[in-house]
């Protein structure tokens, strides 16, 4: 049975909310929720990402009267502070997203995740308003992880002690890896140091593997979407390691009741971190997922094996009891339920994107 999400009460509810990279895949799921739900949803987005001008049209297409759309760059301060106008709400996942872009252009990484928000939240700090805002940090802010014995068993590694049980918890020492780690950190660290400096409202969520409807996985980010495409096309998928790194996924579902409740209990936890993913219960190996795409697929997709990349964590599964302790939500999506659902979405989907940067003008 799906945990309620309660609408923030009072004034907050009555006012757009504000979604930086809306048109992103996080994005278009959250401001879709929120539109079925009656509320003015306000998106920011430059529409530099792929896909993103494809999500931007479907969500015209089924929420036209009340979607707001401002197509620029973050780092407009004057665009920024016009979107920002009357919201109760921000969600910000507005960001470069590629370890590899990072490590090619750090000083764009840096302009985009650090110095973005930032400037977002001098913005908001300016307004002297009691806006919300939740910010989408990064499992990348505890690095490569690379101090935990870990065994190979099958296809997957395993870590030997109490560990695979519980993941990897908020307490966990922050130890920056690549440029976008540092940027990513960076940001994280802002955004939680403006709740105790300046009393904002803010939380941070350090997410896991995301996946679900809407994603246009690339080879840097959404790596689920991204092997399943591959195949579905007759392409090599490339594997960076040995292919027996994990992660917890989380379906994109799940991730927005999280955002939901998140919303509604702030200011009461402001200030906190939480690792948000599928937890211990719902984890995946590449090797593995290559494994159910053949059996989705009915054949097997070709993969080739690259060098292993910079601050690539060989294991990595959150901890989910704080967030879970605090608020009552726990995945309710699990994930050969989820990989099933995703591969089809994208089937049934292929072939339909198309230029439309004009419609949002």
């Amino acid at each position: 049975m799906r945990l309620a999400a309660a609408e923030p009460g009072g004034r907050a509810a009555r006012k757009p909310v504000l979604i930086t990279g809306g048109a992103g895949f996080v994005g278009t799921n959250l401001a879709d929720r929120l539109l079925r739900q009656g509320r003015r949803v306000r998106i920011l987005d430059s529409l530099a990402r792929p896909g993103s001008e494809a999500n931007l049209r479907w969500l015209l297409a089924q929420h036209r009267a009340r979607l707001q759309v401002e197509v620029a760059d973050l780092r407009d301060g004057a665009r920024l502070r016009a979107a920002l106008s009357e919201t109760g709400t921000v969600f910000h996942f507005a960001a470069q997203v590629a370890v590899t872009t990072s490590l090619e252009n750090p000083e764009e990484d840096f302009a985009v995740n650090a110095r973005g928000t930032l400037d977002l939240l001098e913005a908001l700090r300016a307004r002297g308003a009691d806006t919300r805002l939740i910010f989408t940090s990064t499992n990348k802010v505890y690095g490569a992880i690379d101090d935990i014995d870990l065994t190979a068993s099958g296809s997957r590694y395993m870590p030997r002690s109490e560990l695979a049980r519980r993941g990897i918890a908020e307490s966990r020492a922050l130890q920056f890896h690549s440029p976008y780690g540092c940027s990513k950190g960076t940001a994280d660290q802002y955004v939680l140091d403006y709740a105790r400096s300046y009393g904002l409202p803010t939380a941070v969520f350090r997410m896991s593997c995301i996946y679900g409807p809407h994603q246009n996985g690339t080879e840097d980010q959404g790596w689920l979407a991204h092997f399943m495409l591959r195949a579905a096309d007759g392409q090599p998928i490339t594997i960076y390691g040995d292919g027996k790194q994990v992660r917890d996924a989380l379906f994109v579902e799940d991730l927005v009741e999280a955002f939901l409740i998140a919303e509604r209990r702030l200011p009461e936890i402001a200030g906190e971190a939480f690792n948000i993913g599928g937890g211990p219960e719902n984890t995946l190996s590449l090797l593995e997922l290559i494994d159910r795409i053949a059996v989705l697929n009915g054949c097997r997709p070709p993969v080739a094996f690259g060098d292993w990349r910079v601050g690539d964590q060989r294991w990595y599964v959150s901890d989910i009891r704080k967030f879970s302790r605090l608020t009552g939500w726990r995945p309710q999506i699990g994930v050969n339920d989820g990989v099933r659902r995703l591969h089809a979405w994208l089937m049934a989907s292929r072939g339909e994107a198309a230029p439309m940067r004009a419609a949002a003008q």
